[in-house]
């Protein structure tokens, strides 16, 4: 230890002050509107998701109407739903750049499954404009809120 260390110990002033984690004056951000669409969609994600389970468990179904009752692409569709929805709800609560993945996977390929595929679930234009209508929402927040952060 030198001597100015000794006669001069370091004031609490002179030290680096913590990282502090919480809302400062910045509230409101493009990015807290972001991660808020995440979380509202990773409860939409958890709902479709279950929803698909129960039909592929039959839930409700009259016996002779269950998940053996319907076609194979309706089959597949649902199964793969019912993976995609619930994986895309963890991955967007938790705001991981992995779940708007999943989440972006499971709203184009709901879209396409409904316009190309009508025999599967319908064909319903009402699914596909608000799929669409989600997925421009969330680019728009993700864009302003990239261009919100320092560089």
């Amino acid at each position: 230890m030198s001597d100015e260390t000794r006669r001069h110990p370091k004031r609490p002033s002179d030290m680096l002050e913590p990282v502090r984690v919480g809302r400062g004056a910045t509230q409101g951000t493009w990015t807290e509107y972001l991660v808020l669409f995440l979380r509202i969609m990773a409860a939409v994600s958890l709902i479709k998701g279950l929803y698909h389970w129960a039909q592929v468990c039959g839930v409700g179904a009259p016996a002779d109407e269950g998940f053996e009752a319907h076609t194979i692409a309706w089959q597949t569709a649902t199964v793969f739903f019912a993976v995609l929805d619930l994986v895309a709800a963890v991955g967007l609560w938790l705001a991981a750049a992995w779940g708007a993945v999943v989440w972006l996977t499971s709203v184009v390929s709901m879209a396409a499954v409904e316009v190309f595929f009508p025999r599967v679930y319908g064909g319903s234009i009402i699914i596909v404009l608000i799929e669409m209508a989600l997925l421009c929402i969330y680019l728009y927040l993700a864009i302003v809120s990239a261009r919100e952060r320092p560089e």
